[in-house]
């Protein structure tokens, strides 16, 4: 059985959609699922291919960016003397009150940093930005490096067998002239809100997963080529980036109206998994502490807040939930980390969700459940959050890893001359001139 802290972690890191997990989980299974699929067309090369293409472009995805960042981190934030962990937007005008308070209320060991940041805000802002736009083109030049060389890896292995098998039909002629050009030759830019996207690890990749769909449509070598990524590219937009919030809404939805069974599941399954949140129902603490979040009308008020009642309960959960980033061996009793961005409209959320669960749990003691009892909702609470989660995975799994990979062997099968691997077909042609 899986320890409760491990499990509370696991499930936390599935629902949270703004982790690298899950995405690497959905294309692990997508890539696996497309690989096979390559396989069941009955050519290997195909196959080969396939797992170049996805599991070479699956390690750029997923490292490329964060270790570009990395090592301009170790080498140009390094000789500047800047702190790579400050959030620039903390420099926008509408925060200048917060971010005076947050550099009063922030522990020494990294008062000195913000301090250099604000000093020269243009500055600042431009190194995060120019580190962003480097690292982003870096990757998407390694993936770029990465495509050439699986085509000519590819059509080399290709003429090989074609020659086996001319030799065999006793073909002597092997002189060939070029393939023709790409399927489609002219490569769209991607462009977007850059500012938004730049310290989301989720939203990087979905800027990267947007010059990858471009480059795939653009340098697809022949139709099936082409109508095979535009299957691929569209369940992987849908699946990986879009579906699973309103799926998620969804089951929460759907708890909340469960007349026999009334619950709320919209809080990080850390929370939700704690000893800490049965115990503050039964001292009063969470509704004490959620009031008193819910009356602060101002975000300073919020700022002030946190800072100056550090064991709050809702604190407490807001940095278990990661809505407040926490610092390392701080020196005071406030251990946040003010470099980094806060959302303080998110901070108050996590008190609104907490008031939304005691409200549940008041509406679950006047059903006509047998156990009405605290530790009863809790573990249907519990329950419901893991079998959303799961569900939520299973379903993008499904349609990754099963469903685009059949829907590309249907349109393969049913086409017409459209079963055997294009790209070796055109090849031999070519050979056979």
């Amino acid at each position: 059985m899986i320890p409760a802290l491990n499990a509370s972690k696991i499930y936390s890191t599935l629902g949270n959609n703004n982790s690298l997990v899950p995405l690497a989980i959905k294309d692990v299974a997508n890539s696996l699922g497309l690989t096979a699929g390559s396989y069941f067309t009955g050519d290997s090369l195909e196959g080969k291919d396939r797992f170049i293409d996805e599991f070479g472009t699956q390690a750029i995805w997923l490292f490329g960016i964060p270790a570009y960042k990395k090592l301009l981190d170790l080498t140009l934030y390094k000789a500047l003397k800047i702190d790579p962990k400050f959030d620039v937007r903390n420099l926008s005008p509408k925060r200048s009150k917060l971010l005076e308070k947050s550099i009063k209320y922030a522990d020494s060991s990294i008062k000195e940093s913000m301090n250099q940041a604000v000093k020269n805000p243009k500055f600042s802002k431009n190194l995060a930005m120019g580190k962003f736009i480097v690292s982003t083109i870096l990757t998407i030049l390694s993936y770029g490096g990465l495509t050439k060389y699986r085509h000519h890896l590819t059509k080399k292995a290709a003429e090989k067998e074609i020659m086996a098998e001319m030799q065999k039909e006793d073909k002597t002629d092997f002189s060939y002239t070029k393939p023709e050009k790409n399927f489609l030759n002219k490569q769209p830019s991607f462009t977007g809100g850059i500012q938004d996207f730049m310290y989301n690890p989720v939203k990087n990749l979905m800027i990267l997963d947007g010059s990858i769909t471009t480059e795939r449509l653009a340098n697809s070598r022949n139709k099936q080529e082409f109508i095979g990524y535009t299957i691929k590219e569209g369940t992987v937009w849908a699946f990986m980036y879009f579906a699973s919030k309103p799926i998620q809404k969804f089951f929460e939805k759907s708890v909340e109206n469960n007349k026999k069974k009334p619950a709320s599941i919209d809080l990080d399954a850390r929370v939700i998994e704690s000893k800490e949140l049965e115990k503050a129902f039964k001292n009063g603490e969470l509704k004490s502490s959620v009031q008193k979040v819910l009356n602060l009308q101002t975000q300073e008020q919020l700022l002030d807040f946190m800072h100056n009642n550090p064991n709050d309960f809702t604190v407490k959960m807001a940095k278990m939930s990661d809505v407040l980033p926490i610092l390392k061996n701080a020196k005071q009793a406030d251990n946040i980390d003010y470099r980094q961005f806060i959302d303080l409209d998110e901070f108050k959320g996590v008190a609104e969700k907490l008031n939304k669960l005691h409200d549940k749990f008041d509406a679950f003691k006047a059903t006509d459940a047998s156990d009405k009892s605290l530790e009863a909702f809790l573990k249907n609470v519990k329950k419901f959050k893991r079998s959303s989660i799961l569900k939520n995975m299973g379903i993008c799994i499904g349609a990754l890893g099963i469903l685009a990979p059949a829907v590309m062997i249907a349109v393969r099968k049913l086409g017409k001359d459209n079963d055997a691997f294009q790209v070796k077909e055109d090849l031999r042609k070519q050979m056979m001139k």
